[in-house]
């Protein structure tokens, strides 16, 4: 059961109502509740269900841990979800009959589960991935002429968002299946922007197993075969997979390596110029910047110094996916408990869990850090050991 008081968290719904523009009644259409239990939440007079805080969560677009702290809900969700994921894909290569939804149907749906994934909305991708994934697989295999490069498009997009839930959850064999289903689309749409994009994802499985210098070795090969950076999808398609190898040969201690790639990826930052999503990739200067403080943290305790001044010449815009902003406060946050600023650690981590509260709890540095500040770290304990307890640290 969650801390908060039902006034507390009826408090967070209408916050987040007026910030939506959204009317009691608005609000009540969107969530499919009536207007009496809005009304009645709002107001501290009911505390909402799960179901009701859930689909309260997806109309005001934020993930249901924001609105009730310690809210777990979603890691159910999330697991019921999984079989269910492993079974549509289990004969991905075998046609199943026409998909549910128009082509057009689709492709909406699609759109909105990648904007879930990259505000780690993962509560809501679970609800609905497995079904989107399975018409997505029936679309290809149904497509005819020109429309087959476009499904397999979708399809790749659907299982990027499926391996979303997977990786972050801890089901790294189901990722990597979903991996090679990417693959194996990626290489039907015959776009090489597309293949590198797979190529970026698959170093998931690399990072699984720790085979950071296999991980190195696949994305330096997919640079050399990404196409020349001649318009900024292009650009973006290639300057992400140097910011990732950039981490990754920081994750292997080869710090000559990822200097380099971060070098490159910060000269094609610097010419897509505006932040931006490619083919479901954030990438832009901003980013390029979060993945500095990344591979600083990946070469380990000794390069401390370059995180922490990073973070202190530059914070993340907040027009950046919740994800990303998340992601660069939890590798701040393992900085500074290096550098033994506990305090400063432990606000880093509020505030990526104000960022993204999903992402934050299933990311393993972020329970790290807070069992080693909950260890010896005595000021502010309360709070600290509530923290501990919602991230699992204890």
């Amino acid at each position: 059961m969650s801390a908060d008081s039902p006034r507390e968290v009826g408090e967070r719904i209408a916050a987040r109502r007026r910030t939506r523009r959204l009317t009691q009644t608005g609000l009540a259409t969107a969530a499919h509740v009536s207007y009496a239990t809005i009304r009645a939440v709002e107001r501290g007079a009911r505390r909402p269900s799960d179901d009701v805080l859930e689909a309260v969560a997806a109309a005001l677009e934020v993930d249901a841990t924001q609105l009730r702290t310690g809210y777990v809900g979603t890691e159910r969700r999330v697991h019921h979800a999984l079989p269910a994921l492993s079974q549509v894909i289990a004969g991905y290569d075998i046609p199943q009959g026409p998909p549910t939804r128009s082509a057009d149907e689709l492709a909406e749906a699609i759109s909105a589960a990648v904007a879930w994934r990259l505000g780690a909305q993962y509560g809501q991708i679970a609800e609905a991935i497995p079904g989107l994934l399975g018409d997505a697989i029936r679309y290809v295999h149904t497509a005819r002429g020109a429309a087959q490069q476009e499904a397999a498009r979708m399809l790749v997009a659907a299982a990027r968002t499926a391996d979303a839930v997977a990786f972050k959850f801890g089901a790294h064999d189901l990722s990597a299946r979903l991996i090679d289903l990417m693959r194996w689309a990626a290489d039907r749409t015959a776009d090489p922007l597309v293949q590198a994009v797979a190529a970026y994802v698959r170093t998931e499985v690399f990072f699984a197993a720790r085979a950071y210098p296999l991980g190195l070795a696949a994305l330096e090969q997919a640079v050399d075969v990404a196409p020349a950076p001649t318009s900024r999808a292009a650009s973006a398609a290639r300057g992400a997979l140097h910011m990732r190898a950039a981490v990754v040969a920081g994750r292997a201690g080869d710090a000559p390596a990822a200097d380099t790639h971060l070098r490159h990826a910060r000269e094609l930052g610097d010419q897509v110029n505006t932040e931006g999503t490619y083919l479901g990739t954030t990438f832009g200067p901003d980013s390029v910047r979060i993945h500095e403080v990344s591979v600083a943290v990946s070469l380990g305790p000794d390069h401390v110094d370059r995180a922490l001044r990073m973070a202190t010449e530059w914070k993340p815009p907040t027009s950046l996916p919740a994800e990303r902003r998340s992601g660069f406060y939890i590798e701040l946050a393992r900085a500074q408990e290096w550098a033994g600023l506990h305090t400063h650690a432990f606000e880093s981590l509020k505030v990526a869990r104000a960022a993204a509260p999903q992402h934050t709890r299933e990311h393993p540095w972020a329970r790290d850090v807070a069992a080693a500040l909950r260890r010896y770290h005595r000021s502010d304990a309360e709070s600290l050991s509530h923290f501990a307890h919602w991230i699992g640290a204890v």
